[in-house]
């Protein structure tokens, strides 16, 4: 009997097939054939042009909104599964409905629990995922999940600007875990920013916790939507006395009037990661590609070795 074991395959959803054909080559494989069949009232369907039976599969696809991206996801997986696939990992570079992670009122859906049925009911047999917006979704999951950290690219990237009189900042009090987390490696000093919302993605009002006078100040969140928060709190640090703004965001979701509002800010630099392809390109945004972190987990996990040096924070 062989004992051979079979190379992994790798297949990319279509809205992230950019960012996947990057892992395919710091992988050094290339992506599997995945043909698309679309009916005239936007019905899909996968279909896998290549045998994947007692395969370890890779789905590569994040699942921002519209909601296609996601069931393209499910589908993906639910053809892996009836192919026959031995192990099936969804890929996900960001978990998209992260947010809806708890009841913060009376009668509404926590949606990061039901996407996390839906994948494992689809036929993931493990999740791989990066900067989750709530730590604790692992937890919704019964199968293993690889949490990766942005800041194994990252930090490279602020240490290597040289910055003098270097502070990290939250601009809420929800990420000052991760600030500190920052600060700790980068042996700088935190502040965090306070702020009160009138409703979802428009703040009431914001405060700074700390000094920033005189200082180079890095921003760090694990995403960026309206860019609302970012921007206000990086004019307020240079109303403040702060030499430079800079902000580090995992998931450049940048919806609505974003770009406008970040290319017009006090920022100097918006740094963010390919799990999101971008819309536009403006020359304040810089892309540190996370498909080298993404390729080394993946050959560890078909290795059957230890990930653990992958977690800087």
């Amino acid at each position: 009997m062989s004992t051979t074991k079979l190379a992994p395959k790798l297949f990319a959803c279509g809205q992230s097939l950019e960012l996947a054909e990057k892992i395919a080559k710091s992988y050094n494989t290339k992506l599997g054939k995945v043909i698309m069949t679309h009916f005239s009232d936007g019905e899909f369907q996968p279909a896998f042009e290549e045998s994947v039976r007692g395969r370890r599969v890779f789905i590569i696809g994040s699942t921002f909104p519209n909601a296609d991206n996601l069931m393209e996801m499910l589908l993906m997986l639910d053809a892996a599964k009836r192919a026959s696939a031995r192990h099936i990992t969804a890929v996900m570079p960001y978990f998209g409905w992260a947010r809806q992670d708890r009841k913060d009122k009376p009668r509404v859906a926590i949606g990061a629990k039901l996407v996390a049925k839906l994948l494992e009911a689809a036929g993931a047999t493990r999740i791989m995922t990066m900067d989750l917006h709530a730590d604790q979704i692992q937890g919704f999951f019964e199968k293993p999940v690889d949490h990766l950290f942005a800041s194994t690219i990252f930090l490279p990237y602020i240490k290597s600007l040289n910055l003098d009189n270097l502070t990290i900042a939250s601009p809420d009090m929800g990420g000052s875990k991760r600030a500190y987390a920052y600060s700790k490696h980068l042996l700088s000093e935190v502040v965090i920013c306070y702020k009160q919302r009138k409703k979802a993605n428009v703040i009431g009002h914001m405060e700074v916790i700390g000094d920033v006078e005189g200082k180079n100040v890095v921003l760090v969140d694990d995403m960026i939507d309206t860019g609302g928060t970012l921007t206000h709190a990086a004019n307020l640090m240079k109303e403040r006395g702060a030499l430079s703004v800079r902000a580090v965001c995992t998931h450049p979701i940048l919806s609505g009037s974003a770009y406008e509002k970040i290319q017009d800010s006090a920022l100097t630099e918006l740094i963010v990661s390919d799990t999101i392809p971008l819309k536009k390109d403006i020359s304040k945004i810089k892309v540190v590609s996370c498909a080298p972190l993404f390729a080394d987990v993946m050959h560890k996990v078909q290795d059957n070795t230890s990930i653990s040096s992958q977690f800087i924070m």
